[in-house]
């Protein structure tokens, strides 16, 4: 039964992605339209925005290598593909196939959904937060280990959960508390949808009718009127364990629903108004500091820029929706490019600050920290895009020297900051313990690791590049080539 659901509701979802595609199609039976890997890179591609590589035929080789491009493409978005082989998928086995799109599911859909209420639900985000951020929507492109993916996708479960009740909160006794026996009766579906499109349901004649009926009008409404595909049939969730992974799938289309729905102008102008008080209020603050602390020493100095950023860090999380609004500037009003300037303003005057902190940092300090963002800043440089190797070697051999000759200096650095005295001649310290701690993080975790990493991609891209190679030639050769010497020596050649 669970296996029948995820089938059909993953279908539905995939033919509501491929909706969008050019042309648009529809796929009627999962396990055997995936086996040829257009399928998966069309979805992908939709998804992403991004074109993949493919095999124009439908040969063996040609199916086998287009499967290989999709599951590169995720593995190179740090997805783990735990136990999914590309014979699994050319073979249709269901409970691979439904793994995969699951994977995908989670990863395009409800991941990137439930990102967007981190601020609200205060849940970890992918992304690294620097002490001061150069912009709302700088976005950072580190790549985080697997313990940290792991947690965060438990957040993202609970941020969709968090949601629904969120919404179903507002008219008393619907009550949710999982993704299973909570939608049985269909009250949470009619309660979402009359939280998002008020008066389009009559919660309390619900109440008083079968959980079929009551689904069976919630898939009809979101369908008609809010233009949500319908992914589930009342009989696959009025059951006594309804599968999880089905009505998360459904329920996020609602969040999407929600996140599409236009702001009133009034609600707006007015968050502009408060996130322009706010801004205007730190950077009277931050021009008091820097007045009050001109003759500090540079402990003193940056104790208060420390004060100060996490402070602001604190406050500018209730403005950050309104702060990282991703119009364009064509369709900004005066009020929010007038705030955008504000926020840039203070931003520079922040970064200002901390760099001629930096500076003043009292020997041999101050050259480690002009390394450090030497290396950070090559670290922060996109790596070459892998689904081209050949092109990536080169700029990676280009890279792998520069920081070659800036790790020449690691050693002796990290000697340096460890032998570090930290205090005056009146035995007083120098630089705040946290400084020191901070140059430590960096040079330990981000740097070596950095170093260590570069490489390995270099390599995961050689390799990667001779596969793609041998797998050219050997499509290529599907006929005789004479005698075995012949062909020995053509390999030797080749």
């Amino acid at each position: 039964q669970r296996e029948f659901t995820q089938k059909k509701t993953f279908t539905s979802w995939i033919n509501s992605i491929l909706a969008k595609h050019t042309p648009p199609y529809v796929i009627s039976d999962l396990y055997t339209d995936i086996q040829q890997g257009h399928l998966l890179l069309d979805l992908l591609e939709v998804l992403s925005g991004q074109h993949l590589p493919r095999e124009k035929g439908f040969n063996t080789f040609q199916c086998r290598s287009n499967i290989e491009n999709a599951l590169t493409f995720l593995k190179s978005r740090s997805l783990k593909l735990i136990n999914i082989h590309v014979a699994d998928i050319i073979e249709g086995k269901p409970s691979i196939v439904l793994g995969l799109i699951w994977t995908i599911i989670f990863h395009f859909h409800i991941e990137e959904l439930a990102r967007t209420l981190a601020c609200t639900y205060n849940q970890p985000s992918f992304d690294s937060s620097s002490a001061v951020d150069s912009s709302p929507k700088a976005s950072r492109s580190a790549k985080k280990s697997a313990k940290i993916k792991e947690r965060w996708k438990m957040s993202a479960t609970k941020a969709l959960l968090l949601w629904a009740k969120e919404q179903c909160s507002l008219h008393g006794s619907v009550s949710v508390t999982d993704f299973k026996s909570s939608w049985r009766s269909g009250l949470a579906f009619l309660a979402i949808i009359q939280t998002l499109r008020p008066g389009l349901v009559d919660l309390e004649k619900a109440k008083a009718r079968s959980n079929k009926e009551n689904l069976k009008e919630a898939f009809r409404i979101a369908e008609l009127e809010l233009n949500i595909p319908r992914l589930l049939e009342p009989e696959d969730v009025d059951i006594v364990n309804p599968d999880e992974k089905s009505i998360m799938t459904y329920v996020a289309q609602f969040l999407q629903y929600s996140k599409n729905l236009p702001e009133s102008e009034e609600d707006m102008q007015e968050k502009v108004r408060e996130a322009m008080g706010w801004l205007a209020a730190q950077e009277k603050k931050l021009a008091k500091l820097l007045v009050e602390t001109e003759n500090e020493t540079y402990y003193q100095k940056y104790k208060e820029m420390m004060s100060f950023m996490e402070t602001f860090n604190q406050e500018k999380n209730q403005f950050l929706p309104v702060l990282s609004s991703k119009r364009s500037e064509a369709e900004l009003s005066e009020g929010q490019q007038q705030m955008r300037e504000e926020w840039d303003k203070v931003i520079s005057q922040i970064n200002e600050w901390k760099a001629k902190l930096d500076q003043m940092l009292p020997s041999p300090l101050g050259s480690i920290e002009a390394w450090l963002q030497e290396v950070e800043r090559l670290q922060a440089e996109d790596l070459p895009d892998l689904q081209d190797p050949f092109k990536a070697m080169s700029v990676f051999r280009e890279i792998i020297v520069i920081f070659k000759g800036l790790m020449d200096c690691f050693d002796s650095h990290l000697d340096t900051l460890q032998s570090f005295k930290n205090e005056d001649e009146k035995s007083m310290p120098l630089v705040l313990p946290e400084k020191l701690e901070e140059m430590k993080r960096r040079l330990f975790s981000n740097i070596r690791s950095t170093n260590s990493s570069t490489f390995l991609e270099y390599h995961y891209g050689l390799c990667s590049a001779i596969a793609n190679e041998v797998k050219l030639k050997l499509n290529i050769w599907d006929m005789k080539y004479g005698t075995k010497e012949s062909v020995e020596s053509l390999l030797d050649n080749w």
